[in-house]
């Protein structure tokens, strides 16, 4: 695994991204968690996040997406004042985790990733993410050009995609 985190989000798009509104984003993010990450939790992890309040910091992005665990699913929350648990790192160290190329603690202790507020909050969110199996994040799978195929060959069987159906 990579070490250093060789990119950094130019300082113009920082700039411009730090002056979108934060809310929607935070929507985005935990549409993204509940489709990919929620129904792998454990029932213990579930517990112990009901009703906190989590923030994800992208560092060079100047971007914070605010969110809390109801008890099925993350729900986006506006800016809070306070948090429960903040975990920054750069745009591209998340991307790396999302793609299972770093791990937490690899991150943390090469202090790209922190973790501030309730510790043992932290260690379980941190302990979770290390152990779920997820799919590993394929950018490309996601390209625009991979999409049209994927929605015409639903239009075309009269059925969703398997990406776009829930799985059992």
């Amino acid at each position: 695994m990579n070490s250093s985190s060789s990119f950094v989000l130019p300082v113009a798009a920082a700039s411009l991204l730090a002056r979108l509104p934060a809310y929607p984003g935070s929507v985005l993010l935990v549409s993204a968690l509940n489709v990919g990450l929620a129904r792998h939790l454990p029932a213990d992890v579930r517990q112990f996040l009901l009703e906190k309040k989590l923030r994800i910091h992208v560092r060079d992005a100047r971007l914070t997406f605010d969110f809390a665990w109801r008890g099925q699913c993350f729900a986006a929350c506006p800016e809070q004042q306070s948090t429960d648990l903040i975990l920054s790192a750069s745009a591209h160290d998340f991307l790396r985790l999302a793609q299972r190329q770093e791990d937490p603690d690899t991150l943390f202790f090469s202090r790209r990733l922190s973790i501030e507020g309730d510790t043992e909050l932290g260690l379980v969110v941190k302990n979770a993410l290390d152990a779920l199996e997820l799919p590993v994040l394929d950018l490309q799978h996601w390209m625009p050009k991979q999409l049209l195929a994927r929605f015409t060959l639903w239009r075309s069987a009269g059925e969703a995609p398997r990406d776009f159906r829930e799985k059992a």
